[in-house]
């Protein structure tokens, strides 16, 4: 009798904090109860991404052995050191994270310069060249399907392959397109893909040959939602096909371009697998190369490298927001 007594006392100051908890919520304004739903949303960003970018700042204030059996901290040491060059460079051949001397050669030698340098051509000849191709699609023509697989297909190319593609058309030894290029100024003739600037060149190129098609459907999609009666309009207004597209079609297109825009950047300031296939790190350094390069013997420092890393993907971010307005993205 005892026991039943005690359940049922239990099942009602359940049942009774459950009508408190559902007065509670239906007392909620619209815009709180809006918040409460997204509570479970950033407790998950905040698992699978604040945490991570935390603990790997906890490990960038360490010096770690290779086997973390034994750790020392050291403050922002592993930053001091990262930025003023430190008691030694940290990827073969000498390389480091800021440029040694203010010379061409010094600063493609600082992996922070040749990550801007191909972040910024890059993405600069990608959105130029998806913009071509996504008006184009945009038309009406016979095979427009067909080319447009035909646009997607280096896109789809894996990484590996696409490296091997460069390597072999780059090499000096068996590539064809070296000795033309070399005869415009433009690469090495000999040792092609281990000159630095050479290589920087030609993993910008392979770069935009794998991802302007990225870029051509993110751009055709915000094309192909912009209303075709204001181009009606325009025509009977007698407006040129300049016209059209500087006063309806771009300044409709921009949000997409913004979003396409900022997807590829995040992607090329970590860049490191095309590095890797076509050249190496050793030739053409990179913030993610310094990574990976002093994980296995410096792992503070390898974290140091990350988080600054991450910081400067933030910045890009907050940047390319302000520039586009909070209700684009």
């Amino acid at each position: 009798m005892s026991t039943d007594t005690a359940d049922t006392g239990r099942e009602s100051r359940r049942s009774g904090a459950l009508v408190q908890v559902m007065r509670w919520m239906e007392n909620l304004s619209d815009t709180q109860y809006a918040y409460l739903l997204l509570v479970p949303v950033f407790v998950l960003l905040g698992i699978v991404a604040l945490y991570p970018l935390l603990r790997t700042f906890e490990l960038s204030l360490f010096r770690l052995s290779t086997d973390f059996s034994s750790t020392t901290f050291v403050g922002f040491g592993n930053y001091v050191d990262l930025f003023t060059g430190g008691l030694d460079r940290y990827l073969p051949g000498g390389t480091s994270f800021l440029p040694s001397e203010l010379t061409l050669t010094g600063m493609l030698n600082s992996a922070l310069v040749v990550t801007i340098i191909f972040a910024v051509v890059s993405v600069l000849f990608e959105t130029l060249i998806g913009l071509g191709q996504a008006l184009i699609l945009d038309q009406d023509f016979y095979g427009r399907r067909w080319i447009r697989a035909a646009i997607i297909i280096p896109w789809a190319v894996p990484v590996v392959i696409q490296g091997m593609i460069f390597f072999l058309m780059f090499n000096s030894n068996i590539g064809f397109a070296t000795p033309f290029l070399a005869d415009l100024g433009l690469l090495a003739p000999t040792n092609t893909l281990n000159d630095t600037a050479s290589a920087v060149f030609i993993i910008i190129v392979a770069d935009i040959w794998k991802t302007s098609a990225f870029m051509a459907l993110l751009i055709l999609a915000g094309l192909q939602s912009i209303d075709r009666g204001l181009y009606n309009v325009a025509k009977v207004a007698g407006a040129t096909k300049w016209q059209q597209f500087k006063y309806i079609t771009f300044p409709l297109i921009l949000p997409t371009i913004g979003i396409a825009v900022l997807f590829r950047s995040v992607q090329a300031m970590r860049v490191y697998g095309i590095i890797d296939t076509v050249s190496s790190c050793t030739v053409v350094p990179s913030l993610s190369c310094m990574v990976v390069a002093t994980f296995t013997t410096r792992e503070g420092v390898s974290a140091s490298v990350a988080f600054v890393t991450a910081a400067i993907i933030g910045i890009v971010v907050m940047g390319i927001i302000l520039w586009q307005g909070e209700d684009a993205i």
